[in-house]
């Protein structure tokens, strides 16, 4: 079934993936006959950008875009100044130390691939609609319905992390000159669609093998939803440099003809998830394995095969020491690691540490199948996570300081270095809506503790109250590595705040960076739009 279904990904995938902007030689009289012709030229072809193979590209998997913006910008982890390696033109510090600016390279690149995937998806809603003759009332509504809802993810990612953006919904609206929405008209246009499309979505589980997989399923949806409602304050709040903000309890939402507050449209959106037959793992590592596909518990992949795919996955090869990386037969770059705040948290170098410090770290004396790492002077190969530093330039740990990325499982057989192997990448997992669900009792003023200690339990360890303190330790031990630190933190109202070895500056403390500035390059085109609050606007470099 996967072959099959594989195959017929990667018809459609070579008709998008090498160019962007593709011209068939043939006219669409010719392209379009069927449904299916329409399917995979429209929706379809949306799915070729979950994933990605350079700088800035894909939700997750490489570097400089979404995921390195939400994971190195936080006090869960860092990718430390190694002598000569890793300063980047100060890149990966000035995440850390929240010192990005309008004119980053890598800041515009992300947002013109987040852009990108709107105008596909737009110009896919314009193609179903002209080849409407061709389907049956249902495919029409589906297909519509799943171009939307793919719509709507992108803009979930732009919104959380820019703010006040352009909201284009047709082809006939231009990203570089439509109007600036504020985040609130944002937000609610996004719950809306979701709200409107999730009926017509398929109903089958996106993670597993068949039709369904890597697709944008009514339980992603769901998924989504739950996350838009846990992080209601903060998405609805239209000045969030007033230190003033609205009030969860207070906002309201229509499901299904309820009204709800934002913590209860939070539950009904979890409860819906477990409705869809999602469960946690009995093994939590089972969720990373390199053949990942069977989880009861992932929810959202970025489907991965070397043999088919371009889509790449990074992390472990950014991760991993030059000696430890040849001793799984890859090569890697000896970079990211966790902060010391967050190996404390696992309670590392204390009895109780927590288990999955393991699942998550590599850390101390490295041991490949049984057998000590060892660098080319003969000793063994140490990672020291409390030595973890910003800039270790003069440490004697400049090579070994931090722990390690685990998690996902080497795919000895891997491309690319290591870094084209078999897992499929995580992006929604149902720990996570057992976590939203947890915090979003606490915050409506119920316990919450059924569901947390239920993920604690899953790995052994013993139960704890739900207080949010707890609710958001749990998460950097349950999601660590997973890319939702930044919007944890800014729910919590922390981010802003100093951390692990970064102290805040006094400019921060009117929160400005919780969202990151409109690149420069998109004020110079878009006259229309204004640069967010806190953020000075520069004149772009073309040629940077």
């Amino acid at each position: 079934m996967r072959y099959a279904y594989l195959l017929l990904f990667t018809t459609f995938m070579f008709a998008s993936c090498l160019d962007e902007s593709p011209k068939s030689s043939l006219d669409d009289q010719q392209v379009y006959t069927s449904a299916k012709d329409v399917y995979l030229n429209t929706v379809a072809n949306l799915y070729n950008y979950i994933g990605g193979d350079a700088d800035s590209q894909g939700l997750q998997g490489t570097y400089k875009g979404v995921y390195d913006y939400n994971t190195f910008t936080t006090d869960e982890a860092m990718i430390p100044i190694r002598g000569g390696d890793w300063y980047d033109g100060g890149f990966w510090e000035n995440l850390y130390l929240h010192r990005w600016k309008a004119d980053d390279a890598a800041l515009y690149e992300t947002w013109k691939y987040l852009y990108k995937v709107v105008v596909f998806s737009n110009e896919a809603l314009s193609t179903i609609d002209k080849y409407k003759h061709l389907l049956t009332e249902d495919q029409y509504k589906h297909y519509q319905a799943e171009a939307r809802a793919v719509r709507s993810l992108y803009y979930f990612y732009l919104m959380d992390m820019f703010g006040n953006i352009p909201l284009a919904t047709t082809i006939n609206e231009n990203v570089e000159n439509n109007d600036q929405k504020s985040r609130p008209e944002v937000y609610k246009f996004i719950v809306k669609e979701l709200q409107e499309t999730e009926p017509l979505l398929p109903e089958g589980h996106s993670n597993q093998e068949g039709i369904y997989y890597g697709r944008v399923t009514r339980s992603v949806a769901n998924f989504l939803l739950a996350k838009l409602m846990l992080n209601a304050e903060v998405y609805s709040d239209s000045d969030w440099t007033d230190n003033q903000q609205p009030d969860g309890s207070q906002i309201i939402f229509n499901i299904d003809g309820q009204q709800l507050n934002a913590w209860q449209a939070c539950k009904v959106y979890c409860d819906k998830v477990t409705a869809d037959g999602f469960n946690l793992s009995a093994d939590y590592l089972s969720n990373f394995a390199v053949h990942n596909e069977t989880s009861m518990e992932n929810i959202f992949v970025i489907p991965m095969d070397k043999l088919i795919y371009r889509n790449q996955f990074q992390y472990l090869f950014r991760s991993r020491h030059y000696a430890h990386g040849g001793a799984v037969g890859t090569s890697s770059e000896n970079g990211a690691c966790a902060t010391v705040s967050t190996v404390r948290t696992f309670g590392y170098g204390l009895s109780n540490v927590d288990k999955r410090y393991a699942y998550n770290f590599y850390s101390d004396t490295v041991r490949v199948d049984g057998k000590i790492v060892r660098l080319e002077n003969g000793e063994p190969l140490i990672y020291h996570p409390l030595a973890a530093e910003i800039n270790l330039t003069n440490s004697p740990y400049i090579k070994t300081a931090g722990a390690r990325m685990a998690k996902y499982e080497v795919d000895r057989n891997a491309y690319n270095d290591g870094k084209s192997p078999d897992n499929d990448i995580v992006l929604f997992r149902y720990a996570d809506v057992l976590l939203m669900k947890a915090e979003a009792e606490v915050r409506n003023g119920e316990s919450g503790n059924a569901e947390m200690n239920k993920v604690r339990s899953r790995s052994g360890m013993g139960n704890k109250s739900a207080t949010l303190d707890n609710i958001l330790s749990e998460r950097l031990m349950e999601l660590m590595w997973e890319g939702w630190r930044r919007n944890d933190l800014i729910r919590f109202g922390r981010f802003h705040q100093s951390y692990d070895q970064r102290t805040a500056p006094q400019s921060e403390a009117d929160r400005h960076t919780i969202v990151f500035p409109i690149p420069s390059r998109i004020l110079e085109l878009n006259k229309n739009m204004k640069q967010n609050k806190g953020y000075k606007t520069t004149t772009p470099d073309f040629n940077k």
